[in-house]
């Protein structure tokens, strides 16, 4: 008995090590090692995780990059942090709450009082779990947050976009768009559901966000798409309130991506030559991954676009 206990542990252990090491092999890198000088980039939530990361690479190449954070003391702390890194003093904090369409619009008159044009606009900042909490706006935190700001700032900023051309718009999606609900258009009836019904809904929604600008956008010399970072260990994880979920994401742990590997796809997405032409399309591990149907609906995407400017005031 107790042999058969130890093989069984045994190969539990084997099972595992060969799924780590799958997972680390398969774990898509950014190769491409060419300079962004005269680039200026916008990073949304640069003070941690995956954005700082992002902001930090960039400003490595180079890149005069903007970074675009809630909270001011962390954001001006993770610019600290990346010039002290990348030896570049171009880093500049602009503050940015996406929970605050007041807020946004001040954000884009700042960047137009700082810089004359915008080649990479990465929409990285998001949130999890917001137990139902509304926004001055009146809107749901985690909708606002994650898609009508992220909406709203792209918007803004597409004027200065095209004028940059070519430039690039990289949406930091999630693969739960999978579980987004279409039929949650009626933005008032999202009163009171779980934060994974908004959350995943959201992500939903960036990709239809993605496709019909990508429609839009042709000819311009812009280019847009959208990415899954991979399952990454950064706090938004520690913040899921559904206790059996986060108690199976925290034993996975050592099968997660860390912030610098969960950046690469947005960095490939933001550098890359090979992607230069490449737009209306959702990557994974630094390639193009597939989409489901729902994702691609051009009518749905339409009616998504039109509906989120009269939401966000831009009609």
């Amino acid at each position: 008995m107790i042999m058969v206990t130890v093989i069984v542990l045994l190969a539990f252990a084997l099972l595992l090590l060969i799924l780590w090491t799958y997972c680390k092999v398969n774990k898509g890198i950014c190769k491409f090692s060419g300079h962004m000088v005269g680039k200026v980039v916008i990073v949304t939530g640069a003070n941690a995780g995956i954005g700082f990361e992002t902001a930090k690479d960039l400003a490595q190449r180079g890149a005069f990059v903007i970074a675009a954070c809630r909270n001011e003391e962390k954001g001006k702390n993770a610019v600290y942090q990346i010039i002290e890194s990348s030896r570049n003093n171009n880093v500049l904090f602009i503050q940015l709450d996406l929970a605050s369409f007041a807020s946004i619009k001040k954000f884009v008159e700042e960047v137009m009082r700082k810089v004359s044009r915008v080649d990479v606009l990465i929409n990285n900042a998001g949130v999890y779990a917001t137990t139902n909490e509304k926004t001055e706006d009146g809107f749901l935190v985690g909708m606002q947050v994650n898609y009508l700001g992220p909406f709203l700032l792209t918007s803004l900023l597409l004027p200065i976009l095209k004028s940059s051309a070519p430039s690039r718009i990289i949406n930091v999606s999630s693969i739960v768009y999978r579980f987004g609900k279409t039929n949650y258009y009626n933005f008032d009836s999202m009163r009171r559901i779980r934060n994974f019904t908004v959350y995943s809904t959201a992500k939903l929604f960036i990709m239809l966000m993605t496709i019909e600008l990508n429609r839009q956008l042709r000819g311009s010399g812009v280019t847009v798409n959208c990415l899954h970072p991979g399952v990454v260990n950064t706090n938004m994880i520690d913040n899921i309130n559904i206790r059996v979920f986060r108690i199976i994401l925290k034993i996975l742990k050592s099968f997660y991506k860390n912030s610098w590997e969960g950046a690469q796809t947005t960095i490939y997405l933001s550098v890359s030559p090979d992607v230069k032409d490449i737009s209306g399309h959702y990557f994974q591990d630094c390639h193009i991954a597939n989409l489901t149907s729902k994702a691609q609906n051009l009518i749905e995407a339409k009616k998504l676009w039109d509906i989120s400017e009269k939401l966000v005031k831009l009609k």
